[in-house]
């Protein structure tokens, strides 16, 4: 039986998981266009100029009063679970085939692509696209159920190989390590930790995996940057004319589906709001512009700092818990599993 300190962890744990299904919110008020079961990002930026601000689950008149339906961030992360219950590990050419054999509400063109050379015949090690974008981050959260089931050694190789089957790419790869660890190293936190805790923990992480690519910002005010993802954050990240700007016009970097511009965009709503996970999910939805994602990375760190215990009633009850067009209450299902890889005491790396 778990300790009382063992089983807190095991709900942190879950917590990362749980979080991940909060991305799809629509405005409390008025539902009459609460149609939102496919990609979100646009016709939210569109709710946000009629109501102002979203912070709430959206009821699809279609489908009865369950909602919640997912995207394609909560179907590739729950796969990714599943894949795991199943197999222990990650086996690459499974994982893809899973991906590329089922719908994807959504679907990036990186993991479309990778999906189109798997089903065109090519080696799981050649359908890997040179991309980065934030398609492979956004599901990485359940790797970090490795430290739970005793089996470490597994982490760093398992998210690398989880990533490539679809970004091939030195900073979508690093992106992901840097994740999967700041992840686990949170379930391991009492509390919301310093600001600038988020960063470092960051940036050394990239250090030790990104390789001397040198990228490019598409922003206008970044025009001249060229160089990696943890130099990005070091260079700007930090800047403490930024921290008093109004969250909106710190993101003058974009908030888009390029990693240059997802990470430092996470990091800096959890560096602002990681003590309070309602107003972090909020503000990762209605001020950012890739914001389905964002919302779902953002919620992986929230829910391993802070477990289930902070989510809001109105956020829960409900749901449909799909990950496919009518398997209703399988995220719930899978959620139940997960709590089999107690296997031993949650282990910090």
């Amino acid at each position: 039986m778990a300790s009382l300190h063992e089983e807190r962890r095991i709900k942190q744990f879950r917590g990362v998981l749980f979080w991940l299904f909060f991305q799809r919110p629509v405005s409390p008020t008025n539902h009459r266009n609460s149609r939102l079961n496919s990609s979100c990002s646009t016709r939210c930026r569109s709710l946000r100029i009629e109501y102002k601000s979203i912070s709430s689950c959206a009821r699809n008149a279609a489908h009865g009063a369950a909602r919640g339906y997912p995207s394609d961030d909560t179907q590739l992360a729950f796969w990714t679970l599943e894949h795991l219950l199943e197999h222990g590990r990650i086996v690459p050419e499974e994982l893809l085939r899973t991906f590329a054999s089922r719908r994807i509400f959504g679907i990036g063109s990186t993991v479309r692509d990778a999906n189109h050379r798997f089903l065109a015949g090519l080696h799981w090690t050649e359908c890997g696209v040179a991309s980065a974008g934030n398609g492979a981050l956004m599901r990485i959260a359940p790797l970090a159920c490795h430290a739970l089931r005793g089996s470490l050694h597994r982490l760093i190789p398992d998210t690398i190989l989880a990533t490539a089957i679809t970004h091939n790419d030195s900073m979508a790869i690093a992106a992901s390590v840097a994740a999967v660890r700041t992840l686990v190293q949170c379930c391991f936190l009492d509390r919301a930790p310093e600001p600038e805790w988020w960063a470092s923990q960051f940036i050394a992480a990239l250090k030790e995996h990104e390789t001397e690519f040198q990228y490019r910002s598409r922003a206008p005010a970044y025009a001249g940057f060229q160089g990696s993802l943890w130099q990005f954050l070091e260079r700007y990240l930090l800047q403490p004319s930024r921290q008093r700007l109004p969250l909106l016009e710190a993101l003058d970097w974009y908030s888009g589906a390029y990693l240059l511009e997802t990470v430092p965009t996470c990091l800096l709503i959890l560096m602002r709001y990681a003590h309070d996970p309602e107003q972090a999910m909020i503000r990762a939805v209605n001020d950012t512009r890739d914001n389905d994602t964002i919302a779902a990375i953002v919620g992986a760190f929230l829910g391993a700092l802070h477990g289930t215990g902070f989510l809001p009633g109105h956020w829960i009850d409900g749901l449909a818990g799909r990950t496919r067009e009518h398997d209703d209450g399988a995220v719930f299902r899978l959620l139940a599993r997960a709590r089999s890889l107690h296997a031993a005491p949650p282990r910090q790396p």
